[in-house]
Protein backbone atom coordinates (compact mmCIF):
# COMPACT_ATOMS: atom_id res chain seq x y z
CA UNK A 1 0.00 0.00 0.00
CA UNK A 2 1.48 3.77 -1.01
CA UNK A 3 2.17 5.92 1.75
CA UNK A 4 -0.65 8.74 1.87
CA UNK A 5 0.17 11.72 -0.54
CA UNK A 6 0.83 15.01 1.56
CA UNK A 7 -1.80 17.69 0.25
CA UNK A 8 -2.01 21.77 1.06
CA UNK A 9 -4.15 20.00 4.09
CA UNK A 10 -1.36 18.42 5.44
CA UNK A 11 1.50 21.10 4.80
CA UNK A 12 -0.65 23.50 6.86
CA UNK A 13 -1.56 21.62 9.45
CA UNK A 14 2.04 20.39 10.14
CA UNK A 15 3.37 23.84 9.87
CA UNK A 16 1.80 25.24 12.55
CA UNK A 17 1.06 22.28 15.04
CA UNK A 18 5.34 21.07 15.08
CA UNK A 19 5.69 24.41 16.69
CA UNK A 20 5.83 23.57 20.44
CA UNK A 21 4.22 26.71 21.94
CA UNK A 22 1.44 26.40 19.09
CA UNK A 23 0.87 22.44 20.08
CA UNK A 24 0.68 23.62 23.52
CA UNK A 25 -1.90 26.47 23.04
CA UNK A 26 -3.98 24.10 20.30
CA UNK A 27 -4.28 21.27 23.42
CA UNK A 28 -5.32 24.32 26.17
CA UNK A 29 -8.18 25.27 23.51
CA UNK A 30 -9.02 21.67 22.70
CA UNK A 31 -8.48 18.80 24.99
CA UNK A 32 -11.11 18.33 28.03
CA UNK A 33 -10.50 19.66 31.06
CA UNK A 34 -10.90 16.09 32.77
CA UNK A 35 -7.99 15.20 30.74
CA UNK A 36 -6.50 18.38 30.44
CA UNK A 37 -5.79 18.38 34.09
CA UNK A 38 -3.57 15.54 34.13
CA UNK A 39 -1.43 16.91 31.42
CA UNK A 40 2.23 19.25 32.57
CA UNK A 41 1.51 20.79 29.28
CA UNK A 42 4.78 22.78 30.10
CA UNK A 43 6.42 19.81 29.07
CA UNK A 44 5.36 18.66 25.84
CA UNK A 45 7.26 17.06 23.32
CA UNK A 46 6.74 16.31 19.45
CA UNK A 47 7.75 12.53 18.84
CA UNK A 48 7.90 10.54 16.25
CA UNK A 49 5.35 8.36 14.41
CA UNK A 50 8.02 5.44 13.15
CA UNK A 51 6.40 2.94 15.25
CA UNK A 52 3.20 2.77 13.25
CA UNK A 53 2.29 -0.11 11.61
CA UNK A 54 2.66 0.56 7.92
CA UNK A 55 -0.90 0.22 6.69
CA UNK A 56 -1.90 2.71 9.23
CA UNK A 57 1.01 5.12 7.75
CA UNK A 58 -1.17 5.38 4.26
CA UNK A 59 -3.67 7.19 6.13
CA UNK A 60 -2.54 8.92 9.04
CA UNK A 61 -1.41 12.67 9.03
CA UNK A 62 -0.83 13.13 12.48
CA UNK A 63 0.82 14.70 14.82
CA UNK A 64 2.15 13.37 18.51
CA UNK A 65 2.98 14.78 21.52
CA UNK A 66 4.26 13.19 24.59
CA UNK A 67 3.50 14.83 28.21
CA UNK A 68 4.75 14.24 31.51
CA UNK A 69 1.53 13.62 33.84
CA UNK A 70 0.99 16.55 37.03
CA UNK A 71 1.79 14.37 39.19
CA UNK A 72 5.12 13.74 37.61
CA UNK A 73 4.40 9.85 37.95
CA UNK A 74 4.20 8.43 34.19
CA UNK A 75 3.55 10.18 30.49
CA UNK A 76 0.15 11.05 28.53
CA UNK A 77 0.89 10.96 24.51
CA UNK A 78 -1.94 12.91 22.26
CA UNK A 79 -2.15 12.18 19.10
CA UNK A 80 -3.69 15.04 16.87
CA UNK A 81 -4.85 13.67 12.89
CA UNK A 82 -5.82 16.13 10.75
CA UNK A 83 -9.41 14.84 8.10
CA UNK A 84 -10.65 16.53 5.58
CA UNK A 85 -12.90 13.52 4.51
CA UNK A 86 -14.83 11.69 6.95
CA UNK A 87 -14.18 7.85 7.67
CA UNK A 88 -17.14 5.73 9.02
CA UNK A 89 -14.17 3.71 10.75
CA UNK A 90 -11.91 6.65 11.72
CA UNK A 91 -12.30 5.94 15.48
CA UNK A 92 -11.33 2.42 15.18
CA UNK A 93 -8.45 3.67 13.24
CA UNK A 94 -7.61 6.15 15.69
CA UNK A 95 -7.41 3.30 18.43
CA UNK A 96 -5.16 1.52 16.41
CA UNK A 97 -2.80 4.33 16.28
CA UNK A 98 -3.10 4.68 20.32
CA UNK A 99 -2.30 1.32 21.19
CA UNK A 100 0.95 1.74 18.62
CA UNK A 101 2.14 4.15 21.00
CA UNK A 102 1.71 2.38 23.82
CA UNK A 103 3.41 -0.43 22.29
CA UNK A 104 6.66 1.73 21.58
CA UNK A 105 6.25 3.05 25.76
CA UNK A 106 6.29 -0.69 26.70
CA UNK A 107 9.12 -1.83 24.33
CA UNK A 108 11.30 1.24 26.04
CA UNK A 109 11.22 -0.33 29.10
CA UNK A 110 7.93 1.08 31.18
CA UNK A 111 5.76 -1.76 33.03
CA UNK A 112 3.06 0.58 32.66
CA UNK A 113 0.67 1.53 29.86
CA UNK A 114 0.42 5.57 29.06
CA UNK A 115 -2.59 7.44 27.97
CA UNK A 116 -2.76 8.16 24.99
CA UNK A 117 -5.70 10.68 23.86
CA UNK A 118 -6.26 10.50 20.55
CA UNK A 119 -8.09 14.08 18.89
CA UNK A 120 -9.31 14.05 15.45
CA UNK A 121 -9.51 17.69 13.77
CA UNK A 122 -11.80 17.62 10.85
CA UNK A 123 -12.60 20.47 8.34
CA UNK A 124 -14.03 18.22 5.23
CA UNK A 125 -17.39 19.42 3.18
CA UNK A 126 -19.73 16.94 5.17
CA UNK A 127 -21.26 19.16 8.17
CA UNK A 128 -21.58 18.25 10.92
CA UNK A 129 -19.42 15.34 11.06
CA UNK A 130 -21.20 12.40 10.30
CA UNK A 131 -19.93 9.22 12.50
CA UNK A 132 -19.68 8.48 16.16
CA UNK A 133 -15.88 9.16 17.43
CA UNK A 134 -16.91 6.33 19.76
CA UNK A 135 -15.02 3.08 18.64
CA UNK A 136 -17.48 0.94 20.36
CA UNK A 137 -19.96 2.00 17.76
CA UNK A 138 -17.99 0.64 15.19
CA UNK A 139 -19.31 -2.74 15.86
CA UNK A 140 -22.44 -4.63 14.57
CA UNK A 141 -22.74 -5.61 18.08
CA UNK A 142 -21.99 -2.36 20.26
CA UNK A 143 -23.70 -3.02 23.44
CA UNK A 144 -21.82 -6.55 23.32
CA UNK A 145 -18.69 -5.17 22.62
CA UNK A 146 -18.73 -2.64 25.74
CA UNK A 147 -19.31 -4.72 27.81
CA UNK A 148 -16.26 -7.26 26.73
CA UNK A 149 -14.07 -4.41 26.01
CA UNK A 150 -14.40 -2.15 29.08
CA UNK A 151 -14.95 -5.22 31.57
CA UNK A 152 -11.95 -8.01 32.64
CA UNK A 153 -10.92 -10.49 29.64
CA UNK A 154 -12.64 -13.82 30.30
CA UNK A 155 -9.98 -15.70 31.91
CA UNK A 156 -9.40 -19.99 32.51
CA UNK A 157 -7.12 -20.79 35.71
CA UNK A 158 -6.53 -23.78 35.75
CA UNK A 159 -4.80 -23.50 38.73
CA UNK A 160 -7.60 -22.93 40.79
CA UNK A 161 -10.34 -24.84 39.07
CA UNK A 162 -10.69 -28.36 41.04
CA UNK A 163 -10.32 -31.68 38.87
CA UNK A 164 -14.17 -32.77 39.77
CA UNK A 165 -15.38 -29.52 37.70
CA UNK A 166 -12.32 -30.72 34.96
CA UNK A 167 -13.36 -34.47 34.50
CA UNK A 168 -16.62 -32.72 33.15
CA UNK A 169 -15.36 -31.41 30.47
CA UNK A 170 -15.05 -34.10 28.06
CA UNK A 171 -13.28 -33.36 25.27
CA UNK A 172 -10.92 -30.73 26.35
CA UNK A 173 -10.82 -32.28 29.96
CA UNK A 174 -7.47 -34.26 28.92
CA UNK A 175 -5.60 -31.30 27.49
CA UNK A 176 -6.45 -29.86 30.80
CA UNK A 177 -5.76 -32.18 33.24
CA UNK A 178 -2.31 -32.71 31.87
CA UNK A 179 -1.49 -29.31 31.78
CA UNK A 180 -2.75 -28.51 34.97
CA UNK A 181 -0.59 -31.42 36.97
CA UNK A 182 2.59 -32.89 34.55
CA UNK A 183 4.85 -31.13 36.29
CA UNK A 184 3.17 -31.15 39.44
CA UNK A 185 2.25 -34.49 40.56
CA UNK A 186 3.87 -38.02 40.15
CA UNK A 187 1.70 -39.03 36.69
CA UNK A 188 1.17 -42.54 38.24
CA UNK A 189 -1.34 -40.82 40.98
CA UNK A 190 -4.03 -39.85 38.16
CA UNK A 191 -3.68 -42.59 36.79
CA UNK A 192 -6.89 -43.08 37.06
CA UNK A 193 -8.52 -40.20 36.11
CA UNK A 194 -6.70 -40.30 32.86
CA UNK A 195 -8.18 -44.21 32.51
CA UNK A 196 -11.73 -42.60 32.99
CA UNK A 197 -11.27 -39.71 30.22
CA UNK A 198 -9.98 -42.23 27.98
CA UNK A 199 -12.98 -44.76 28.46
CA UNK A 200 -14.68 -41.90 27.02
CA UNK A 201 -13.13 -42.20 23.72
CA UNK A 202 -13.62 -39.13 22.25
CA UNK A 203 -10.15 -37.93 21.57
CA UNK A 204 -8.01 -38.32 18.06
CA UNK A 205 -5.31 -40.75 17.85
CA UNK A 206 -3.13 -37.48 17.33
CA UNK A 207 -4.38 -35.40 20.25
CA UNK A 208 -3.79 -38.81 22.54
CA UNK A 209 -0.19 -39.24 21.21
CA UNK A 210 0.42 -35.10 21.67
CA UNK A 211 -0.78 -35.61 25.01
CA UNK A 212 1.13 -38.45 26.16
CA UNK A 213 4.45 -36.73 24.37
CA UNK A 214 3.96 -34.12 26.54
CA UNK A 215 3.35 -36.13 29.57
CA UNK A 216 6.40 -37.84 29.30
CA UNK A 217 8.72 -34.87 27.87
CA UNK A 218 7.89 -32.64 30.88
CA UNK A 219 5.79 -34.91 33.12
CA UNK A 220 6.94 -36.06 36.78
CA UNK A 221 7.69 -39.40 36.90
CA UNK A 222 10.57 -41.86 36.91
CA UNK A 223 9.82 -44.25 34.62
CA UNK A 224 7.68 -43.16 31.85
CA UNK A 225 7.51 -46.28 30.34
CA UNK A 226 5.95 -48.26 33.27
CA UNK A 227 3.34 -45.08 33.30
CA UNK A 228 2.41 -45.90 29.19
CA UNK A 229 2.31 -49.18 29.63
CA UNK A 230 -0.06 -49.27 33.10
CA UNK A 231 -2.06 -47.02 31.11
CA UNK A 232 -2.37 -49.42 28.14
CA UNK A 233 -3.46 -52.34 30.22
CA UNK A 234 -6.39 -50.27 32.25
CA UNK A 235 -7.26 -49.11 29.13
CA UNK A 236 -7.28 -51.94 26.41
CA UNK A 237 -9.62 -49.66 23.58
CA UNK A 238 -6.57 -47.82 23.20
CA UNK A 239 -3.96 -50.34 23.92
CA UNK A 240 -2.61 -50.23 20.10
CA UNK A 241 -1.68 -46.61 19.99
CA UNK A 242 -0.33 -46.64 24.24
CA UNK A 243 1.66 -49.75 23.44
CA UNK A 244 3.78 -48.07 20.37
CA UNK A 245 4.08 -45.00 22.88
CA UNK A 246 5.78 -47.05 24.96
CA UNK A 247 8.27 -49.14 22.25
CA UNK A 248 9.22 -45.65 21.29
CA UNK A 249 10.18 -44.31 24.63
CA UNK A 250 11.79 -47.79 25.33
CA UNK A 251 13.40 -47.54 22.19
CA UNK A 252 14.66 -43.36 22.49
CA UNK A 253 16.00 -44.84 26.42
CA UNK A 254 17.88 -47.19 24.69
CA UNK A 255 19.34 -44.62 22.34
CA UNK A 256 19.69 -41.75 25.01
CA UNK A 257 21.74 -44.43 27.25
CA UNK A 258 24.02 -44.92 24.42
CA UNK A 259 24.88 -41.72 23.93
CA UNK A 260 25.19 -41.40 27.81
CA UNK A 261 27.39 -44.68 27.47
CA UNK A 262 29.49 -42.55 24.69
CA UNK A 263 29.84 -39.47 26.61
CA UNK A 264 30.87 -40.97 29.61
CA UNK A 265 33.50 -43.04 27.88
CA UNK A 266 34.74 -39.68 25.77
CA UNK A 267 34.60 -38.01 29.59
CA UNK A 268 36.74 -41.11 30.99
CA UNK A 269 38.93 -40.84 27.97
CA UNK A 270 39.77 -36.96 28.35
CA UNK A 271 40.01 -37.59 32.25
CA UNK A 272 42.86 -39.91 31.76
CA UNK A 273 44.54 -38.00 29.21
CA UNK A 274 45.06 -35.22 31.81
CA UNK A 275 45.85 -37.51 34.68
CA UNK A 276 48.58 -38.80 32.15
CA UNK A 277 49.43 -35.49 30.86
CA UNK A 278 49.84 -34.45 34.78
CA UNK A 279 51.93 -37.18 35.12
CA UNK A 280 54.19 -36.74 32.69
CA UNK A 281 54.56 -33.22 33.45
CA UNK A 282 55.71 -34.58 36.92
CA UNK A 283 58.71 -36.99 35.66
CA UNK A 284 59.84 -34.34 33.16
CA UNK A 285 60.00 -31.75 36.38
CA UNK A 286 62.04 -34.41 38.28
CA UNK A 287 63.77 -35.20 35.37
CA UNK A 288 64.86 -31.59 35.06
CA UNK A 289 65.66 -30.94 38.70
CA UNK A 290 68.19 -34.12 38.96
CA UNK A 291 69.94 -32.72 35.75
CA UNK A 292 70.38 -29.23 37.68
CA UNK A 293 71.47 -30.98 41.04
CA UNK A 294 73.91 -33.43 39.32
CA UNK A 295 75.46 -30.35 37.39
CA UNK A 296 75.75 -28.59 40.71
CA UNK A 297 77.89 -31.49 42.25
CA UNK A 298 75.09 -33.21 44.54
CA UNK A 299 75.70 -36.39 44.87
CA UNK A 300 73.31 -39.55 44.24
CA UNK A 301 72.41 -40.50 47.78
CA UNK A 302 71.52 -36.19 48.49
CA UNK A 303 69.46 -36.49 45.12
CA UNK A 304 67.34 -39.71 45.85
CA UNK A 305 66.62 -38.47 49.74
CA UNK A 306 65.44 -34.85 48.09
CA UNK A 307 63.39 -36.25 45.12
CA UNK A 308 61.79 -39.56 46.72
CA UNK A 309 63.24 -41.30 43.61
CA UNK A 310 64.58 -45.25 44.07
CA UNK A 311 68.26 -45.94 42.71
CA UNK A 312 66.93 -48.25 39.85
CA UNK A 313 64.75 -44.87 38.92
CA UNK A 314 67.72 -42.19 39.14
CA UNK A 315 69.92 -44.23 37.06
CA UNK A 316 67.17 -44.68 34.25
CA UNK A 317 67.33 -40.81 34.44
CA UNK A 318 71.18 -40.27 34.71
CA UNK A 319 71.53 -43.07 31.41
Amino acid sequence: MKRKTPTPHDALFRRFLTHAETAREFLEIYLPPALQAVCNLSTLKLESGSFVEENLKAHISDMLYSLETTTGKGYVYCVVEHQSTENKMMAFRMLRYSVSAMQQHISQGHDTLPLVIPVLFYHGSVTPYPYSMNWLECFDLPEQARALYTGDFPLIDLTVMPDSEIMTHRRVALMELVLKHARQRDMLEWLKELVYLLSLDCYTDEQLRTAFHYLVQVGNTSDPERFIRGLAEQAPHHEGILMTLAQQFEQKGRQEGRQEGRQEGRQEGRQEGRQEGRLEGRQEAIQQMVRTMLTNGADHETIMKLTGLSAEELANIIH
